[in-house]
This record gives structure tokens, sequence and C-alpha cells, in this order.
């Protein structure tokens, strides 16, 4: 399999910017997965990767090869579509082997190979049939078969699966790792959808209004948000933020709110009081003893998820969700105290809302 490098990587519509100075480095056999929401870029990132769109600036490089202007067919890259784009009236074998036959193969080394893949995906038994007569997520599988048969130095996927049910997905989404791990392809991956970034990416590179939000691990993202954005964007319920204030309390620094006074484990002698985000997670939220509880709050209502309970509270004006086990063993109505281990307990900036971590010289901001 191939590296995709991008190097600075623009495209404007017009005065609008879709794609802001992007560089990223996918690594052989790399599963990545573009995140974020509808209008971020990621589709056009992908689309410029293929060769569908041409760059406003930057460039593209596939191993050492800059594939910038080269046109789709000479790039070595296959795209898997949100719509499947399959032909109707081919079979399943003959879809699946169209792109061998572009290229003039034997018929011999074309069925030869179709049987190949299909066994791969498990489609051996549909080969005669036409996509009308396929289920949702067999369609799908034909699309991943017609891609893999080319040998690709890289898959281009754009929301595969966003046209199938919650079942489906689910399903395909297990099919689609499991044929990533046993290949070693390297894979581009574009969803808005954050469980199908953290269960399938090695990597995750989140978008927002053009520009990289934050890259790294599905763990490093969701567990350090480089920015109000990230926190807000992964997590259901997404990461509770509450505006507060930083301030040293003897040696120790504190972080207070309206109801809210939570002691961060660090030494805060000296420093000036700073306005910053405070985020804590609904899973690292548990009920205390309202007296003496860094937070307090009133249960406003409660949802039952089956094996989980969500309690959404009040503390002084904000809202503040509660993950835990059901049952939570609390009501509408209830006044309560909330607390969190220090280590769960995020910083942001109040003007920038970049992440606030901290250095022997006080709390700093990080950057992209």
């Amino acid at each position: 399999m191939s590296r995709i490098r991008l190097q600075g990587l623009t495209r404007r519509f017009g005065q609008v910017t879709a794609v802001d100075d992007v560089w990223l480095d996918v690594a052989d056999g790399e599963f990545l997965v573009l995140l974020g929401p509808s209008g971020c870029g990621k589709s056009t990132l992908l689309r410029m990767i293929a060769g569908l769109l041409e760059p406003s600036g930057g460039r593209v490089l596939l191993d050492d090869a800059d594939i910038t202007h080269a046109p789709p067919q000479r790039r070595n890259l296959a795209m898997v579509f949100q719509g499947y784009a399959l032909y109707p009236h081919l079979s399943v074998a003959r879809n699946i082997g169209f792109p061998l036959r572009a290229r003039r193969l034997p018929k011999a080394v074309v069925r030869a190979k179709v049987a190949e893949v299909a066994a791969m995906v498990e489609l051996t038994g549909l080969l005669d049939r036409r996509p009308r007569e396929l289920s949702g997520g067999q369609r799908q599988r034909v699309a991943l078969a017609r891609a893999l048969v080319r040998d690709p130095g890289a898959f281009l996927m754009d929301e595969p699966l966003s046209n199938l049910d919650a079942k489906l997905r689910a399903t395909t989404r297990a099919e689609i790792a499991a044929l990533h791990r046993r290949l070693g392809a390297t894979v581009v991956y574009v969803t808005h959808d954050q469980v199908e970034a953290m269960t399938m990416a090695t990597r995750i590179v989140l978008l927002n209004e053009g520009r990289v939000e934050q890259t790294g691990t599905p763990a490093e993202v969701y567990d350090e948000p480089a920015s109000v954005f990230v926190a807000r964007f992964l997590g259901s319920p997404p990461m509770n933020l509450l505006d507060a204030t930083l301030h040293a309390a003897g040696s120790d620094l504190v972080a207070r709110a309206p109801d809210v006074e939570v002691a961060l484990g660090l030494d805060g002698a000296g420093l000036p009081d700073r306005a910053v985000t405070l985020g804590v997670r609904p899973e690292h939220l548990g009920f205390a003893p309202r007296g003496n509880a860094p937070f307090r709050a009133e249960v406003m209502s409660v949802e039952n998820l089956g094996g989980e309970e969500v309690a959404h509270c009040r503390v002084g004006s904000a809202q503040v969700s509660v993950r835990g086990a059901r049952p939570l063993g609390v009501a509408p109505g209830d006044r309560v105290g909330l607390s969190a281990r220090p280590g769960h307990l995020h910083l942001f900036d109040a003007g920038s809302g970049r992440r606030l971590v901290w250095r022997p010289a006080g709390v700093q901001a990080t950057t992209v």
C-alpha cells in the first residue's frame, strides 16, 4: 500500500475557502478518518486527493510522486462513494470486474480476481444477481469489492455507510475494519459520525471550517480534546462545559463558578485569576453528598437508555449531564452534589477555546 502526503492543500470556491492550508501525512497501512460536521471541508479534501477537484493551492503526493494535477485514473487510488455508483444493468460479477475489463485484462484473469475478491467480502453466492436484487449492505460490499479488485495504493471512502440503517451500519463498519486489518490497506475515510471514527480509525483528523482542529488516535482526541470545539463534537452527551474562573486558594488552584468550587490538584501559588472554560465528561461525574461536593446541582430530567441512564442537571445557570449505569438513583427535582477526579477535569482558554496545559510557569494554551 501507499503513503499519502498533503502539503498546504487549499481549495476556494469564489470568496469561500472550503479547505485551508491542510498538512497531513497518511502512513502506509493507516486507517485515517476525516471527521467533522457538514460543511467542514472533509469531502472536498477527499475529492482533491482523488483528483475529482483541482486544488487552489498546495500539493498531493502518493509515495514520492507528485499527483496534484494527475487525472483520477492515473492516481492508483480507489474511491468508494456514498451512493455505491453501481451499474444497474450489470451483474455483481461484472460490476466488480469492471475496472479490470477497462484495462483489457484477459477474461480468465478477470474471473479469477473477481472470485478472489468476492470470497473476501462474502459475495460468492451473489455474483449472478443485479444490484436491485441486493440489500443496502450487500450493495456496499459490491462497491468495496470493485475497489479491492484494482489492488490500489490506497482506498478513499466518502461516507460509505450513510445510506444504511443503524443495524447494517454497525455490521458493515465491523466488516470494513476487519478487512483493513487483514489487508493492511491504506484508507482515508470521510464521515460525520463519531461512532464510525472512534471504532474504525487508527488516527482521526477533526476538521472545523476547512482547517485541522486536532489530529490524534481516537483515545487522544476523546481524552485530551485540543479545543472547546473538539470537546463539544465528541461524546454523547458531549462534554459538560462551564464558564469559570481559576483562582489561587493558598497553594491550590481552584476553579470557581456559580455552584462550583473544585480543586484541580495543581499548585496555583502566586497565579492571577483567569477566566476559563471548565470541562468534564458526563461519565466522569458521580453523585456525592451535597454539602461538601465540588458541584451543587438540581436534577431536571433522567433519560433511560437501557443499560445506562443520563441525568440532566442544572449547576448555576449551566446544563450538566451525568451518565452512569442504570439506575442512577435520582429523580427530577432532587438537589444533589456532583464530584469528579481532578485528572478528569479539562481547562480551556475562555478567549481562544484552546486546551490549557500546566507548565512550571503556569497554565498555557495549546496550539493546533
